[in-house]
């Protein structure tokens, strides 16, 4: 176990490992084409900046407390024993106080310089994936990151509040978008750590339920997330080569899904997580150059 009194100095890589960066840069990403879909033309920059600035500090903040909740959790898992709360290196109350004032900062930002909307949903988010989430669902139901993932679903709309100052149905369906794709993408990572989780009390769904039902769910998650993608098309929020992309896109995904239900590729689990990191950021990008090339409704 790790030690809780080490006396290695703090530093700023450890602040910054605190905020999940490449959590919150993907979140980001789909923050910032959340904006850009909300408009026809060029998103103010005063917004895109601030805006992006101030979701991306609450965002931080939520991760922090995860660190600080789940740091007993971390210290017995391979993937997080040496965060820094885990392994001491920031102390609790460090912690705490980062998360504090960062998520105060970008609470500020977005209430001063963007609108009240997108601050409380910025908050309903936070609240949902720091509290909600990591102290009650993630130890209490298999279930956990289906509820729990409508908190890390919500940037898109975030982004699209912060121009339009208003929740449209657009908004609405990048959310489902990346609502259907969280539990394919995590539970492919549950079963590579299975036996972590068991050994900590985490009951995600391999550890419950078993590694071919988690299969069969990914693989059905996965039929449905396609079908939803297939959505902006048909609401003619987006045009022929958003379509492309999804079916393109969506096709790789399948098969992965596909591979690790059949169980013959031991390294399934991980590849099919890592596909579906780049799937969501190709699928977003691929949205945002299609709603400029083929404007096909006034929104």
């Amino acid at each position: 176990m790790a030690d809780l009194t080490s006396n290695e100095k703090a530093s700023w890589r450890d602040y910054k490992e605190l905020t999940k960066p490449n959590v919150v840069l993907l979140m980001i990403l789909t923050s910032a084409i959340g904006m850009f879909m909300a408009v026809p033309g060029m998103v103010p920059l005063d917004v895109l900046i601030l805006g992006n600035l101030g979701i991306a500090l609450c965002a931080g903040a939520a991760a922090a407390v995860n660190h600080l909740v789940d740091q007993r959790v971390d210290q017995q898992m391979a993937r997080t024993h040496n965060r820094p709360v885990a392994t001491g290196r920031l102390k609790n109350s460090q912690a705490a106080l980062f998360a504090l004032l960062t998520g105060g900062l970008g609470m500020a930002i977005l209430i001063v310089f963007i609108n009240p909307l997108t601050a409380w949903l910025t908050l309903a988010s936070l609240l949902g994936y720091a509290i909600v989430y990591t102290m009650f669902l993630k130890r209490a139901t298999p279930q956990n990151i289906v509820i729990g993932g409508l908190a890390g679903a919500a940037p898109p709309l975030l982004g699209w509040t912060a121009v339009t100052g208003e929740i449209h149905g657009h908004a609405l369906l990048l959310v489902l978008i990346i609502f259907a794709w969280t539990p394919p993408h995590f539970w492919a990572l549950a079963i590579h750590r299975r036996e972590e989780y068991a050994a900590v009390g985490i009951p995600m769904l391999p550890v419950t339920h078993g590694v071919a039902f988690t299969k069969l769910q990914i693989l059905l998650y996965t039929i449905i997330m396609f079908l939803i993608t297939l959505m902006p098309y048909a609401t003619r929020m987006s045009g022929p080569l958003y379509l492309l992309g999804a079916v393109v896109l969506g096709g790789g995904f399948l098969y992965w899904a596909v591979v690790l239900l059949r169980g013959k590729n031991p390294r399934a689990p991980m590849e099919t997580f890592k596909f579906s990191i780049i799937y969501l950021m190709a699928l977003f990008i691929i949205m945002l150059v299609d709603h400029y090339l083929f404007p096909v409704s006034t929104l």
